[in-house]
């Protein structure tokens, strides 16, 4: 019987070895899983600044796979996920940046993964959009930035041009008409263009002397027709509509007489009392919608005398919100009841006269009133100047403490205007026996740095 039992517990013993040793793999008793492939064409793709769309097949030996963007400006749509082969469709939308970007979609399924890479240019680019040239012409060189070849073509025959590089150089030919001349010049790409506008000066522009650093980029002499340009806005608005001032602003004509006209090469503004008993005058903006911004401004005014003027020469911005704010800027204000001091003043949240905080400054001027003075300012995005008969009259810093003390980078637009009494200009009362008044303008010049 002892011996059937060692007999028994030897096969037994046998059963067991033989059970667990039936796997080659390290003892774990279980297969490997197989590796997953995916395999895709095209494997990167690249793209214009524009963006385009594509198609990249995916092959895989797995069951069920997706792919996954890593950038918003790269959109996929899957098609066939649930199979071995199918597609995605890739839309890349236009880099509104200035820097070439790149991106990857992964196509992932199980364990698997494959990396799509894309690349997409930078966009075309020019270093300037738009170019002012002499009367007399010139030579002018714009910088193309571009990841394909380009090429750039006229519109007109006083305007050629020739490529260095990256360097496009853009040239005139003398203008001898007594008027402005506009084109441009389109550099394109086999995807995109750009165009840049080149105006070129009169022929009367040749006796105006830029400052040093400057170009004359627009001007009004006030030597053609009776009335002004397009490039001036007339305000019209009633008596009462700002510091209580008793002018009515008209667009050109009230009780038929001209409160702006063009007389012997001068802009004049008139105030005078109407046979309603009104008061009327005139108020006139320089490119409003446009303005300017920074640059070197000058005009040469000719004052009005009597108690109740308040002639001025001054800007305000284009994309105007709200006042204090968005700034104001005053090249040139005078009140006739203190006849030859003119003024400069800015105005911000940080420096206001209505709280008696703004950045003023006043000096004599001899003859203003009655005698042509010019009027300055040179703006920069570092600080800002204002000059009489070439005279400093007031310096302002940019502190760099922000908008509320510097709403200065900004276009503004030029305004000319002839009010009568209000809040500054009648403080001492206003005489009505001075009427008619008018504010003489030779010129307004606007010049930009080379």
């Amino acid at each position: 019987m002892k011996q059937i039992m060692n007999l028994l517990a030897i096969l037994w013993s046998l059963f067991a070895i033989t059970a667990c040793g039936g796997s080659d793999d390290g003892g774990s008793g279980s297969s490997s899983p197989s590796t997953i492939t995916i395999t895709v064409s095209p494997e990167s793709i690249s793209s214009p600044a524009t963006g385009g769309s594509y198609t990249v097949n995916v092959n895989t030996t797995g069951v069920e796979w997706g792919a996954y963007p890593d950038s918003e400006w790269i959109k996929t749509t899957v098609t066939g996920s649930n199979t071995s082969k199918g597609s995605v469709s890739v839309t890349i939308s236009a880099n509104t940046s200035t820097t070439q970007r790149t991106g990857t979609i992964m196509i992932q399924s199980g364990t698997g993964r494959k990396t799509i890479n894309i690349t997409q240019d930078a966009p075309l680019q020019v270093s300037e959009e738009k170019v002012y040239t002499s009367s007399k012409g010139e030579t002018i060189d714009v910088e193309v930035t571009s990841s394909s070849e380009w090429t750039a073509t006229a519109s007109d025959s006083w305007i050629t041009t020739k490529k260095n590089g990256s360097t496009l150089s853009i040239t005139t030919s003398a203008n001898d008409a007594q008027k402005e001349r506009t084109g441009k010049v389109t550099v394109q790409t086999a995807v995109e263009s750009k165009e840049i506008s080149v105006v070129q000066a009169s022929a009367e522009d040749r006796e105006i002397v830029a400052p040093d650093g400057y170009r004359l980029v627009w001007h009004d002499e006030f030597s053609e027709g009776t009335t002004l340009n397009s490039d001036w806005t007339h305000e019209v608005q009633n008596s009462g509509w700002v510091n209580h001032e008793l002018q009515n602003y008209r667009n050109g004509t009230a009780d038929g007489k001209r409160v702006t006209e063009l007389v012997d090469g001068r802009l004049h503004i008139n105030c005078f009392k109407g046979s309603d008993g009104k008061i009327y005058s005139g108020r006139v903006y320089a490119k409003v919608k446009q303005g300017w911004t920074y640059g070197y401004i000058e005009a040469s005014i000719k004052l009005p005398k009597g108690k109740g003027t308040w002639p001025a020469f001054w800007m305000m911005p284009v994309n105007f919100r709200s006042w204090p704010a968005d700034g104001e800027i005053d090249i040139m204000e005078e009140v006739g009841y203190h006849p030859d001091y003119v003024s400069s003043s800015l105005h911000a949240n940080a420096h206001v006269h209505s709280n008696g905080t703004q950045v003023t400054h006043e000096m004599y001027c001899k003859g203003a009133e009655g005698e042509f003075h010019k009027y300055a300012i040179e703006w920069t995005h570092e600080k800002i100047t204002t000059f009489v008969d070439g005279k400093v009259q007031l310096t302002y810093a940019n502190r760099n403490l922000g908008r509320d003390d510097w709403p200065y980078d900004d276009p503004f637009y030029v305004i000319l205007n002839l009010a009568w009494g209000g809040d500054w200009g009648g403080a001492q009362g206003v005489d009505e026996s001075k009427l008619p008044v008018t504010m003489e303008v030779d010129y307004v010049r606007v010049f930009q740095k080379k």
